[in-house]
């Protein structure tokens, strides 16, 4: 489906989807969606963001999948793994589809 990714954590592939309520419980986190994607852009995002973006757009969450264990799975998958979600969640994030 258009804006949606798929991150696999742990063995379990999940759909990351940056629906506007997800996207509204991230930003009250993050901070400004506009200002999270400039620091993407620079090279400046952190990890602890990367996640917590990741984690409000997931689509569902298995059973039993903590913020912890989900933020491991996503570091055990490195960078390389999780680098084309996070281009996709930006590309929505700046489309508005």
């Amino acid at each position: 489906m258009r804006g949606e990714a798929s991150l696999r954590v742990a063995g379990v592939v999940l759909v990351v989807r940056p629906s506007f309520g997800a996207l509204v419980a991230a930003e009250s986190e993050l901070g400004p969606l506009f200002a999270l994607v400039e620091r993407a852009a620079g090279g400046r995002l952190g990890l602890g963001e990367m996640v917590a973006l990741f984690w409000h757009c997931l689509a569902e969450r298995p059973a039993g999948l903590t913020r912890e264990a989900f933020a491991e799975g996503v570091t055990a998958g490195g960078l390389a793994a999780a680098t084309p979600v996070l281009r996709v969640l930006i590309g929505q994030i700046l489309a508005g589809r």
